[in-house]
């Protein structure tokens, strides 16, 4: 962790980019916004859902699937990485032995691979494309636990976020895809009542579980969610312009994310009764 102000944090990094128009310009891209969080003395960025190539079966072309590219994007990442000494979270897509899905690979700010988390939450218009995973894990990057929780999950699974909580995680990042390639106007304010409920989910997330919420989005022409960090209390604490491409850094505290209702979480009250006799 770095000490600013007097107080040990996590310099977080929430990259929106607009979306890729082939491998090569997202890993171009992700490179610069690397060598953006270096200069700004971040320590780890995430970038939004299947970055690489694009995320599938959306309102934007993308290729077919290509192992051999994913694996060198991830190599070219990974040495960007560690050039500029930050951690990145990859969202992609990967070849598995069950078939293609969508995973979100950790990367140090040496440029090792910790691991990766699959989304194992499918929506029904994913299913043509994605094999879901079963498994979920923890990730530390200087000191500091976190999960992982993509898109449809942590929107419709609140379990995800849960799971990394009760478990001592102090951020769950949530890279999504919320919006479309047709233009029309963005959320006229964050949060606002009339606009899609994503929002007001991301508030629900930390509230619930009293940790760091990090949801990042693309900068996309329709966009439904801004790139947002909620704080453990259940607030807004930053978010980024809708439809303009950007870096949100934040300083994080990570003891104020004490999980305690995450942790107070009981599943033995949870048992079916009998039924009467």
């Amino acid at each position: 962790m770095s000490a600013r102000d007097g107080r040990s944090t996590l310099r977080i990094g929430l990259a929106s980019p607009h979306f890729p128009a082939s491998i090569a310009a997202a890993v171009q891209r992700a490179a610069a916004f690397l060598a953006e969080a270096a200069e700004r003395h971040v320590d780890i960025v995430c970038f939004p859902e299947c970055y690489l190539p694009g995320m599938r079966g959306q309102d934007f072309d993308v290729p077919a699937p290509d192992q051999r590219a994913q694996a060198s994007a991830l190599d070219a990442i990974r040495a960007a990485a560690a050039t500029h000494g930050v951690a990145a979270i990859v969202p992609m897509e990967w070849e598995s032995s069950a078939g293609l899905q969508n995973v979100a690979f950790v990367i140090t700010g040496d440029g090792e691979i910790l691991g990766f988390q699959t989304k194992n939450q499918i929506p029904i218009e994913e299913e043509p494309y994605f094999q879901p995973g079963s498994t979920r894990r923890l990730f530390t990057v200087r000191g500091v636990p976190f999960g992982v929780a993509i898109c449809h999950e942590g929107w419709r699974y609140p379990e995800t976020v849960r799971w990394a909580a009760a478990r001592g995680a102090r951020i769950v990042f949530h890279p999504h895809y919320a919006g479309g390639a047709e233009p029309r106007p963005h959320p006229a304010r964050w949060g606002a009542p009339e606009s899609p409920f994503y929002e007001k989910a991301m508030l629900v997330r930390g509230a619930e579980n009293a940790v760091f919420f990090a949801s990042v989005n693309y900068a996309l022409p329709r966009q439904d969610a801004a790139t947002t960090l909620i704080g453990p209390a259940g607030e807004c604490l930053a978010h980024a312009p809708y439809g303009e491409e950007s870096l949100l850094v934040y300083d994080v505290d990570p003891e104020l994310a004490t999980g305690f209702l995450a942790a107070r979480y009981q599943p033995t009250r949870y048992q079916e009764a009998d039924a009467p006799a």
